[in-house]
C-alpha cells in the first residue's frame, strides 16, 4: 500500500510508500495488513500539513490506477474544478480499499471488484456506487512463452496450460480486484488451478510486472498498467480478448464519509463531461488509444 498527496511540496509531488515489515515468519498477507494500518496512521500525520483554508479528501486507489498514470491525470483537474479539496491517497488492492471504507479510514473510493462492491454496500458501508469506466485484464509473460499460451482466447484454459507446463506464475495473492478476477478465472480449473510455479506476491501490480519481468514469469494484470511500464519489461501481451477479462471500476462514497459533499462532488465530477474527457483522453497522445474508457 502505498499514500500521497496531490498538492506539491517543494516544487514536486509528494508521494510516500509506508515501511513494509519483510520479516520470513510473517506471511504476504499478514505483511499486506500490516502495511495498510502503517499506511493509514502515515496518511492521518498528514493532516496537519494540509492549508488550513482547504478541506481533506481521502480518496482510496487501485494500485492499477496509480500505476497506469491515470491518478496523475485525475488529480490536477478536480483539484482546480474544486480548489477547497486537497485530495490525499491511499493507494492498494481493492480488498484492502474496501475495509478502509468499512473503517471509516477513506472518504471516497475506486474499486474494480464488482462482487466485494456489492456486499460492502448491502452491509450499509457505501452511501453511493456508480460505474465510471472500464478498461480489460490480460496475462503477460516472457516473449519465449515456455507454456505456449500465445494467441489463446480462452483466458482459464490459458491458466490451466501454465499450470501443466510447470511455468512460472505471479499471482498479485492481496485480494485486489486483479487477484480476485485472477481466482474467478481458475474457480472452474479444479486440480489444474495453480501448478508448483505458482506464486503469490501480496504486492501491488506494478511490483509483480516488474517482478514478473525479472523472472520470466506470466501474471494476470491489467492493460493500462502494462501499457504505462511496457517499455521497462521484458514481458508481453499474450492472451487478450476473452470477454471474461473486462474489468470495470466504480466510484464509492463511504457511509462513514468524513467529508461527504466532497466525496459526493469528487464521484459526480468523474461521471461528469469533464471528469469523462480526462479519462478517455489518457494514454491517447502516448499510446495512440484510451487505456480506459468512461461507462457513466
Amino acid at each position: 500500500m502505498g499514500y500521497g498527496s496531490a498538492e506539491k511540496l517543494g516544487g514536486d509531488r509528494h508521494v510516500c510508500k509506508p515501511e513494509q515489515d519483510r520479516g520470513r515468519a510473517i506471511s504476504r498477507r499478514r505483511r499486506v495488513r500490516a502495511r495498510s494500518v502503517i499506511a493509514v496512521m502515515a496518511c492521518i500525520s498528514l493532516v496537519g500539513c494540509q492549508s488550513e483554508d482547504r478541506r481533506t479528501l481521502t480518496l482510496g486507489i487501485p494500485t492499477t490506477v496509480q500505476d497506469s498514470g491515470l491518478l496523475d491525470a485525475l488529480l490536477p483537474e478536480f483539484e482546480a474544478a474544486y480548489p477547497d479539496y486537497r485530495v490525499r491517497f491511499i493507494a492498494a488492492g481493492s480488498g484492502e480499499l474496501l475495509a478502509l471504507g468499512r473503517r471509516g479510514d477513506v472518504d471516497v473510493l475506486l474499486s474494480h471488484a464488482p462482487g466485494a462492491e456489492v456486499e460492502f454496500m448491502e452491509s450499509g458501508h457505501g452511501a453511493y456506487r456508480r460505474l465510471v469506466m472500464q478498461n480489460d485484464f490480460v496475462i503477460a509473460g516472457p516473449p519465449s512463452d515456455p507454456a505456449g499460451v500465445g494467441g489463446m482466447l480462452d483466458a482459464p484454459e490459458a491458466l490451466a496450460r501454465i499450470a501443466g507446463a510447470e511455468a512460472s506464475f505471479l499471482s498479485r495473492g492481496d485480494e485486489s480486484g486483479t487477484h480476485r478476477k485472477e481466482m474467478e478465472l481458475r474457480s472452474a480449473l479444479g486440480p489444474a488451478a495453480s501448478g508448483p510455479g505458482y506464486r503469490e506476491m501480496g504486492e501491488g501490480m506494478g511490483s509483480v510486472l516488474r517482478a514478473a519481468s525479472e523472472l520470466g514469469a506470466y501474471t494476470l494484470c491489467d492493460r493500462a498498467t502494462f501499457r504505462n511500464l511496457e517499455e521497462t519489461l521484458d514481458l508481453e501481451i499474450l492472451v487478450e480478448g476473452d470477454p471474461r477479462l473486462l474489468n470495470i471500476y466504480h466510484v464509492i462514497v463511504t457511509a462513514g464519509s468524513q467529508e461527504p459533499q466532497g466525496s459526493r462532488a469528487f464521484a459526480e465530477w468523474l461521471q461528469s463531461a469533464e471528469g469523462r474527457r480526462v479519462i478517455d483522453d489518457y494514454g491517447r497522445e502516448r499510446f495512440g488509444e484510451p487505456l480506459f474508457r468512461p461507462t457513466s
